[in-house]
């Protein structure tokens, strides 16, 4: 028995379906004009298959060109956030995890300790959105005001906070690591003021709201952001002990050493 050829399109359709970028089509035609010749497929159903499988290949593209663009530092799902040893209540993770408030413009903040899962909420609901169609940008509080400044010292701040939103979610994480000058904190009110009503927020901070003064030297400045930032927010405070402590402790055999 001979051994079977690798089916191939004639020169001309090949040239024809690279010219309309029709990848997908191009790789499986072969494959899937020999298959509906055996079987005697319907032409519709011979259409129908390319024609999805097109759509399929280009939504899969899509969607990792959305994920890298986001700029996630580590990949995290929602399904794998441990909702019933967290402080979260059901409800709620159940109303972010719809995406709606993307849709409504709205903000999602999460205040609490290190390590009670805010960084995992967050990314997942990025990557929940990414996955919904949705243009997602992922920022560390830090970077977003350095980006700031750059746009500042070359006067293209309006410019960059424009770019920014394009993004349908912009998360901003581990608010008040690191206090803020004067500068920062006007930029940083620039950016949720322009935000405000127009692209939704995800910010975490381990700061809990009442001491925000603690990292926005302006006690103004600090009462007129969160006024923006919470108005249209759905809001979560995280307690409990770190996840990653209690993995280290697991490792050790329950023993935490000193290095």
């Amino acid at each position: 028995m001979s051994p079977r050829t690798t089916p191939v399109l004639d020169p001309d359709l090949e040239s024809g379906l690279r010219r309309l970028k029709l990848a997908a089509v191009r790789r499986m035609a072969p494959e899937v004009l020999q298959t509906a010749k055996v079987q005697r497929w319907a032409p519709d159903e011979l259409l129908r298959t390319l024609v999805e499988a097109e759509i399929a290949a280009r939504d899969a593209s899509n969607e990792a060109t959305r994920r890298r663009a986001a700029g996630f530092p580590v990949s995290r799902r929602l399904e794998d956030f441990a909702l019933a040893e967290s402080s979260v209540p059901r409800a709620t993770f159940d109303y972010l995890t719809a995406l709606e408030w993307i849709e409504a413009a709205e903000n999602v903040v999460l205040v609490g300790p290190a390590g009670t899962g805010k960084s995992h909420i967050l990314l997942g609901l990025g990557e929940a959105a990414v996955v919904a169609g949705r243009r997602v940008r992922y920022l560390a509080a830090a970077g977003l005001v350095e980006t700031l400044y750059r746009g500042l010292a070359d006067n293209s701040v309006g410019r960059v906070i424009e770019g920014l939103l394009r993004h349908d979610l912009v998360i901003i994480d581990d608010l008040g690591f690191a206090p803020l000058d004067d500068a920062g904190s006007q930029l940083l009110f620039r950016f949720v003021a322009a935000a405000y009503e127009h692209r939704s927020l995800g910010v975490a901070s381990h700061w809990p709201f009442e001491s925000w003064g603690r990292f926005l030297p302006e006690h103004t400045t600090a009462v007129a952001l969160l006024d923006r930032l919470l108005h249209h927010a759905t809001t979560i405070v995280t307690s409990g002990d770190s996840y990653r402590m209690k993995e280290a402790r697991q490792r050790g055999g329950g023993l935490l050493t000193k290095a």
